[in-house]
């Protein structure tokens, strides 16, 4: 996902928030249905050219661009089993990205028992194997740098293919969109999404603004945390980790370092009050044709390099 501006377009709003229940929710048989039909409609757009990739670029590693205009050399899976975590859907070959990531999903994942008591973390969608636009879903994690973590605790049991394609995420959100459910949130939650905060690396990290409500309120007196944490549509049944492009790695665009204070006031107020309209009380679509969809990302909107990337073996 892209920096969020201060607020999404209303009528996008319902269809975000649908989206991200969808993905929680989806078969890989209806997600292959989905690939399948945006290769046939866009056969050269970045997105289809990128989507079929099923290997890394045999390169030097690399972030190459911007989180959501990007691509990505030199990828490093992130193994589908580890000791504290457990990759999901599969089926999508998304646990690839930048091996300072996939380094610091390890040791973070090691870390969890200590700071919530589960036995470690379901890791939803990374990056493709030499990133770039997706054929579904995100419009960020193009280039290595973005992790999805699921909200539901790992089970101490190993998932089986069916279950790691098909099981439901928990929804975190309270069913007005105002805060989060209490028989779903935890205090654990607070204080693994602060763990993740406070790593040097992360450069952001996107909650729901119904979950930023809940960190508001449970962080106590310190909360310069926050500062990193930022309220977005979806993220109801994950958080996302972005992490800062790696020292002195030339052609990749980080963002500005937040600068906008713990965004806990008047802020989230307009976001949680712009989502809870914009799903009970959408705008009614305005009369005549609708617009014709905008085209998708085309190779020459990336970085001249993501050719290269594209073309390696």
């Amino acid at each position: 996902m892209q920096t969020p501006r201060r607020f999404a377009p209303l009528i996008l709003l319902p269809l975000l928030m649908t989206v991200g229940a969808a993905q929680a929710q989806s078969t890989g048989e209806a997600e292959a249905k989905t690939r399948a039909a945006n290769i046939a409609a866009y056969p050269d757009a970045a997105r289809a050219l990128f989507g079929q990739k099923t290997t890394p670029a045999a390169l030097r590693a690399r972030a190459i661009g911007s989180y959501a205009r990007g691509c990505l050399a030199g990828a490093t899976a992130l193994p589908v089993d580890g000791e504290n975590w457990q990759v999901m859907r599969l089926a999508r070959n998304r646990n690839w990205g930048h091996p300072e990531l996939i380094s610091f999903l390890e040791r973070f994942a090691s870390e969890v028992p200590k700071i919530t008591g589960w036995p470690g973390l379901l890791v939803g969608d990374i990056s493709q194997p030499r990133g770039g636009p997706m054929l579904t879903g995100h419009a960020s994690h193009q280039i290595g740098l973005d992790a999805d973590i699921w909200l539901t605790p790992m089970p101490r049991k190993r998932l089986d293919s069916d279950d790691r394609e098909n099981m439901s995420a928990v929804n975190m959100a309270r069913s007005d969109w105002r805060d989060v459910n209490p028989k779903n949130w935890t205090p654990a939650h607070t204080r693994l999404i602060k763990a993740a905060a406070s790593e040097p690396k992360v450069e952001r990290i996107f909650v729901n603004p119904a979950l930023k409500v809940a960190l508001c309120r449970e962080a106590g007196s310190d909360k310069t945390w926050l500062n990193k944490v930022r309220p977005i549509w979806g993220h109801n049944y994950h958080f996302h980790i972005r992490l800062s492009c790696p020292p002195g790695m030339e052609g990749c665009q980080g963002q500005e370092p937040p600068n906008f204070g713990d965004g806990c006031g008047e802020e989230l107020d307009g976001w949680v009050e712009k989502q809870h309209q914009a799903i009970f009380n959408p705008p009614k679509p305005k009369p005549g044709p609708k617009p014709k969809p905008k085209p998708p990302m085309s190779l020459d909107a990336l970085p001249a390099e993501c050719r290269q990337v594209l073309l390696a073996r």
